[in-house]
């Protein structure tokens, strides 16, 4: 019994024409959302719902199956729920029984997979019908009596003016994430199909409907990426653990006639880490999923431990932390990917190069300006130095 995601996205758009695949900080949209439920942990499946063929060559590209709308669906009138319906009736037609369907919108350009794994969780493990995400709200709202005139919705307003955390608790239906009981949804055909969850989130809730949304998205993703200058890293860091595709190369690999591989790296980031090492006792590990001797290869030359081959990560990161004498919160994980996820997550400092998948700079503390084989590593060592000459 399966949980699988499904994105609706027609091609029609018409606030902002072609916004479906429109790149939003490098990366076409669809494929922002597809980043993020790949990364979920309780997500089977992704696929993307369309009628349009530029759109679903964007969404293979990143990753997800392809379900194609016909057009009795597809125009401004049809619903998500229809959608979603022909949807689950084809994904099941072609393999196992769904459980939970999650339903994404890559209008919504900052969901998580956490956010999506939480509201998944409450479908799977806490018997909810639904769940959908929800920003906390403390506006003071407004409705106008039948004399026209203003009175509150969520307050007195002609008591003694209240402080705003006193107003009860509210939340604002985000529109990003919603997840539902397959069997659920198919009885009652709309998305809140029974006893819901609310799974509160902080990531801004914005959908983009217009171009100056798009404007302001592309202005908070600058601001991330440019965090790197105000992030305060913490001066007690005790170890650096780096993945090696996408942070030691520029993610590509050459391969030869008979299958050799080589890969690109940084001369640069080989003198930044060797740099650390002379200037401070911060411990380095190579930590990859690859099991080519070239990662074995450039650790030798560069004199730093590796562990590769690692599919399940965050276990053996414990386990080489707790050889060393060193807690999580004592240490920095660069990666780049979606496999990075839990070990970002789990130290107390986080990492990613500027050309990091969205939903791996989305969990960075700090995010380069260099893209990742390309002088990431030596930015994050100079860093390093001059976080501990500061203590």
């Amino acid at each position: 019994m399966r949980c699988v995601a499904v994105i609706p996205a027609r091609g029609g758009s018409k606030g902002v024409p072609r916004k479906n695949v429109r790149p939003l900080g490098g990366t076409p949209l669809v494929a922002r959302t597809i980043a993020a439920a790949r990364g979920a942990a309780l997500v089977d499946a992704v696929y993307v719902s369309t009628d349009d063929a530029e759109i679903a060559a964007a969404a293979r590209a990143a990753g997800a199956g392809i379900v194609d709308r016909p057009p009795e669906i597809s125009g401004d009138a049809a619903s998500s729920e229809s959608a979603l319906l022909h949807a689950l009736e084809m994904i099941e037609a072609e393999g196992d029984p769904v459980r939970a369907l999650v339903f994404l919108q890559c209008t919504s350009p900052f969901t998580t997979s956490a956010e999506i794994d939480a509201c998944a969780a409450a479908v799977l493990r806490d018997g909810a019908s639904c769940a959908f995400t929800a920003s906390p709200d403390h506006a003071f709202l407004w409705g106008v009596d039948g004399a026209g005139y203003a009175v509150g919705v969520n307050h007195d307003h002609l008591a003694p003016r209240r402080r705003r955390q006193e107003l009860p608790p509210q939340y604002r239906e985000t529109g990003a994430v919603y997840a539902m009981d397959a069997t659920a949804f198919r009885a009652a055909g709309v998305r809140f199909c029974g006893p819901a969850r609310l799974v509160p989130v902080d990531t801004p809730p914005v959908e983009i409907d217009s171009e100056a949304d798009f404007q302001l998205v592309e202005t908070i993703l600058g601001l991330r990426g440019s965090r790197r200058e105000n992030a305060l890293i913490p001066p007690s860091l005790k170890a650096l653990v780096m993945d090696f595709d996408g942070v030691f190369t520029d993610d590509r690999v050459l391969v030869d006639q008979d299958g050799r591989e080589a890969v690109f790296a940084s001369r640069s980031d080989g003198m930044g880490l060797g740099l650390l090492r002379k200037a401070t006792d911060i411990r380095l590990l190579i930590l990859s999923k690859e099991p080519n001797p070239v990662v074995t290869a450039r650790g030798k030359k560069l004199a730093i431990e590796v562990r590769q081959g690692i599919d399940d990560k965050l276990p053996e990161l414990d386990r080489w932390l707790a050889e060393h004498g060193i807690a999580r919160a004592e240490a920095a994980y660069m990666g780049n990917d979606v496999n990075d996820l839990a070990c970002m997550q789990a130290v107390g400092f986080p990492i990613a190069p500027a050309d990091a998948r969205p939903e791996a700079k989305a969990v960075a503390r700090y995010v380069t300006s260099a893209p990742g084989g390309r002088g990431a590593l030596r930015e994050v060592c100079e860093a390093l130095i001059a976080a501990v000459s500061r203590a």
